[in-house]
This record gives C-alpha cells, structure tokens and sequence, in this order.
C-alpha cells in the first residue's frame, strides 16, 4: 500500500503480493480491526492511523541506532552530522548530531524537506530511478529555497546521473544561504536513508569537500551494521 501511494483495492493488492484475493480479504478484515488499514468509501484500502504510531516509534528506534555513527562522524569532521529518510515525496530528518562550535547548523529531528534543494533530498532522488526521481520531484514542485536552488527538473537529472557517478551530494547553498551540506546514499538500508554534514560555507570550504565525502562513505558500512 505505501508503495502504491497509500491506497489500494482488494485485487490490486491480490495481484501485487501473489496471494488469492480470499486470503487477502481475511488479513485485510484484521488489519481494519486492528486500526492498522481503513476501507474507503469507493471500497479500496487505505493505510490506517495507528501505523502512525510505529512510524514515530520506528524513526525513534532509527535515531537511537544511528547516533553513536553521527557522533563519530562529528568528532572526525566537527560539523553537524545529520540522517534523513525518504517521507512521500518529501525527505525528513530521524537524526541529528550537533557540532561542538558555537556557530553550527541545526535542524530539529522530524522536519520534512524538500528532496530537489537538499544534500539528504538528493542523495535519496538518486537511489530512485531516473524517471522515478523526475515523476516525483514534478509532482512535489520545485521551488527556489535560494538563488543556488536547482529549479529545472532537466538540470536536476543531469545532477543526480553525477552524483551516482561520484557517490555523493554538494550541497552550495542550495536550501540555505552560506550553508554547504555533503551528503550520502545510505544503500542497503531498511528504508530509502541518506546521512550527511552540514556546516557553513567558511569552514566547509571546497578543498575539504572529498575528505569529508569519503568520512561519509567510510561512516555506511557501520550505519548499517547497526540498523539491519
């Protein structure tokens, strides 16, 4: 269903996971009682409200398991260090590390960004399909967050086809002024997930870009290893 945009009928979901439409009719009634799926008035299936609960207590778990990677990442770089996970057509942020400085970035944990426009945005478009990643940016808009934005949906292509390529995001400024984000594809995880740094432009300058990018890189393996 969440695959499917949240919403789907009893055969759809008969065909998509290969069971007979009698075996799906009977889980369905339990995930209904259960408050675990709704049935709508045009007789499809939706996700229901108590899945909202486990999302929350999911993305708690996520950040418990991903700390001690982020602290680790903000000891060896001392920038913010930051894990996001793809939410619809939006990316959100599970966890955070702070830098040591007195002047550093900050997002709270659970703010919902857009994914043309930032390190952790990008670096989940690019786990997508190419068309898939396209589809989904157009349908969510893209607009200017500042004058480095990416607005046309061509150029973003022809970024993201980059940033597999070379296996990291920069982000100049793209979401916020004076700020550079470098971000990672957290492949292989659960979930389409994304860890970064973010810091300003001063400190991050351009000769520190592939040594922070391979601090990410090297920081994967052990992300994972901690949550799958």
């Amino acid at each position: 269903m969440a695959e499917a945009g949240g919403e789907l009928q009893l055969s759809r979901l008969s065909t998509l996971s290969g069971l007979p439409l009698p075996t799906i009719h009977r889980i369905i009634r339990t995930l209904v009682g259960s408050g675990y799926v709704r049935q709508l008035p045009s007789r499809g299936y939706a996700l229901g409200p108590r899945l909202i609960r486990l999302g929350e207590s999911a993305s708690s778990m996520f950040a418990t398991w991903a700390r001690p990677v982020l602290t680790d990442l903000v000891a060896a770089v001392g920038e913010t260090a930051n894990m996001a996970v793809m939410d619809g057509d939006r990316a959100v942020y599970v966890a955070q590390v702070p830098s040591t400085h007195s002047v550093r970035m900050f997002t709270e944990v659970g703010r919902r960004v857009y994914l043309h426009c930032t390190g952790v945005g990008k670096a989940l478009l690019a786990q997508l399909p190419p068309e898939e990643a396209r589809a989904l940016v157009e349908r969510a808009g893209m607009p200017a967050q500042t004058p480095n934005t990416i607005t046309d949906p061509d150029l973003l292509m022809v970024e993201l086809s980059a940033i597999r390529e070379r296996g990291y995001v920069v982000d100049d400024a793209e979401q916020e002024p004076g700020v550079r984000c470098l971000a990672v594809p957290v492949t292989g995880a659960p979930t389409l997930s994304a860890i970064s740094v973010s810091g300003p432009e001063g400190r991050i300058g351009a000769e520190a870009v592939e040594t922070i990018a391979a601090q990410l890189q090297s920081a994967v393996p052990k992300l994972l290893a901690e949550i799958t």
